[in-house]
C-alpha cells in the first residue's frame, strides 16, 4: 500500500492525442492534514474513498489506501468536505511500459496540467514523453489537497 510516483508539469496538449482513456473527476477532502489526507472522489460514475499518509522527504512515496464506494455515498460525502473542490479531466497515456495520468484542471485551477507516473521502485527508469516538462515531485503546492486550499489562479 505504498504509492511511489513522480509528478511533472505538462508543456503541451499533445498527450490528448495519445490518450487511450479519459474521465471526469470531482474530488473533495474530508481531512487535509499532511499526515493523513482523506479524500472522496467521483470518477465518472463510481465513488472512491482514499486515505494518504505523510510523504517521504523527497516526495516520491507515501502510504495510500483506497476503497470503492457507491456514487450515492460519494455524492453524500462530498457535501461534508472542506471548502475547495477539485474538478479535472484525467487522461491516461501509455508510454512504453508505464501509464501516465495527466490531469487537466478546471475551475480555480484552470490552466494547470500535471502528469503523474506510478513506479514499482523509487529508482525505476521510465521513458519521458516530449510533452513532459519540469518535475514537481515533492512540491506540495501541486498536491490536490493544497490546490483545493491555494488554487493555481491565486499563485
Amino acid at each position: 500500500m505504498i504509492e511511489i510516483e513522480r509528478k511533472f508539469l505538462v508543456t503541451s496538449d499533445a498527450f490528448k492525442n495519445e490518450a487511450f482513456q479519459k474521465f471526469r473527476i470531482i474530488q473533495g477532502f474530508l481531512n487535509r492534514d499532511p499526515e493523513r489526507t482523506v479524500r472522496v472522489r467521483l470518477k465518472d460514475n463510481k465513488g472512491i474513498l482514499t486515505v494518504k499518509g505523510l510523504s517521504s522527504k523527497d516526495g516520491l512515496s507515501r502510504f495510500e489506501w483506497e476503497k470503492e464506494i457507491s456514487k450515492k455515498d460519494a455524492k453524500a460525502l462530498l457535501e461534508f468536505c472542506e471548502k475547495g473542490v477539485i474538478d479535472k479531466l484525467r487522461y491516461e497515456v501509455n508510454v512504453n511500459n508505464h501509464i501516465f495520468e495527466v490531469d487537466e484542471f478546471f475551475g480555480d485551477n484552470e490552466g494547470l496540467i500535471i502528469a503523474e507516473v506510478e513506479l514499482q521502485t523509487e529508482n525505476e527508469s521510465f521513458s519521458k514523453p516530449d510533452w513532459l516538462g519540469k518535475e514537481v515531485t515533492g512540491d506540495i503546492k501541486y498536491y490536490n489537497s493544497q490546490l483545493s486550499k491555494q488554487p493555481f489562479k491565486t499563485w
